[in-house]
């Protein structure tokens, strides 16, 4: 005969949420937050348009978990190009965004980083975004020249990016801190 009882599970071995309730409203308000400072300010430039979201991407991998940060980087700027029209670099912006923050969070965001490394963490994000860019614009457009005519603009986008970011870091290390 096959016993068919089951006993309740434990406390301590029922599993844990993939994300707690808190954890999953935080990633969605980061997640509007980047959309936002993509979508908004929008400045074109040949193959797309420079913003302000990847400041915000540099401020959240400095502030929030890992992985929400993470997932707000890459779904808040896929978003934008999504509802702005650039349907086509949707799945490049996912890689690239999230690549962007594990950047940051890998040099600067395990612990107190200086200003020069975070500085650091910004540029070296900025300069992955810029190459990845070039390299699927060429892709996509079956010409390297097509993803050349983009890369002065998108280092300019993540220099002002990085200004931006870094001018805006000690007001939120205040306020995250209480």
């Amino acid at each position: 005969m096959i016993s068919t009882t089951t006993t309740a599970p434990t406390p301590e071995s029922a599993a844990r949420p993939v994300f707690t309730a808190r954890e999953l409203c935080l990633t969605a308000v980061m997640t509007a937050l980047v959309f936002l400072a993509t979508f908004v300010p929008r400045i074109p430039i040949p193959l797309g348009y420079a913003h302000l979201g990847d400041a915000v991407i540099f401020l959240l991998a400095l502030s929030i978990g890992r992985r929400d940060a993470l997932i707000a980087a890459c779904l808040g700027s896929a978003l934008s190009d999504v509802l702005g029209g650039f349907l086509i670099w949707a799945v490049p912006t996912l890689i690239i965004k999230f690549v962007m923050a594990d950047i940051v969070w890998r040099i600067a965001g395990r612990g107190a980083a200086g200003t020069i490394r975070t500085a650091l963490a910004f540029l070296a994000s900025s300069v992955w975004m810029s190459f990845a860019y070039t390299a699927f614009g060429a892709a996509l457009y079956a010409s390297v020249a097509a993803g050349l005519a983009s890369t002065p603009g998108l280092l300019m986008e993540g220099l002002v990016n990085t200004i931006a970011a870094l001018a805006v870091l000690p007001a939120l290390q205040k306020f995250v801190k209480r």
